[in-house]
């Protein structure tokens, strides 16, 4: 019995550690975006996409392991993640990548979210003036790493936490 409660304690720690970070990432993100104006490139959007994918899977093992649901329920969920995480750290390096010119980015590159515009009477002009960033220049360097390199480096600890906890055997 003790040993159940503690392989279920060990999940719910992963699940709780997991989501966390992931919701800290993809909100340091948007606040880098809100707050900070860094505008987004078509590439920086879509590294997004598998912490949004992810996310709502990390809270539902949360609420499983919470729940005391068979632990293989809580395990899949965060196998799932651990594979999100590591398609988000495929994408970061490849977005790395055309950051430093090893190799082309695609097409739609130029094309992002545009600037949010306060006067609706002007809305169709902004549409036209505002050009995305390119995704083969980094907004900004931080030790040396971009947004593209940082998500890498998150995304491959989020990927070797969820790993870590699916894999634990009962104590």
């Amino acid at each position: 019995m003790a040993q159940t409660q503690s392989a279920q304690s060990g999940l719910t720690v992963s699940s709780v550690l997991v989501t966390a970070g992931m919701i800290f990432t993809v909100g340091s993100a948007l606040g880098f975006q809100h707050i900070g104006g860094y505008t987004p490139c078509a590439l920086c959007l879509l590294q997004r996409d598998p912490y949004y994918y992810a996310i709502p899977l990390g809270i539902l093992a949360i609420i499983a392991s919470l729940l005391k649901l068979p632990s293989r329920i809580v395990k899949i969920l965060l196998v799932l993640i651990g594979i999100a995480m590591v398609i988000g750290a495929g994408m970061g390096v490849y977005h790395s990548g055309v950051e430093w010119s090893f190799w082309e980015g695609p097409i739609t590159c130029s094309t992002g979210a545009p600037s949010i515009t306060t006067n609706a009477g002007s809305l169709l002009n902004d549409l036209n003036a505002v050009k995305a960033p390119s995704c083969n220049s980094a907004a900004l360097r931080v030790l040396g790493l971009s947004f593209a390199g940082w998500n890498v480096i998150a995304s491959i600890v989020l990927a070797a936490i969820a790993f870590y906890g699916a894999t634990r055997k009962k104590i």
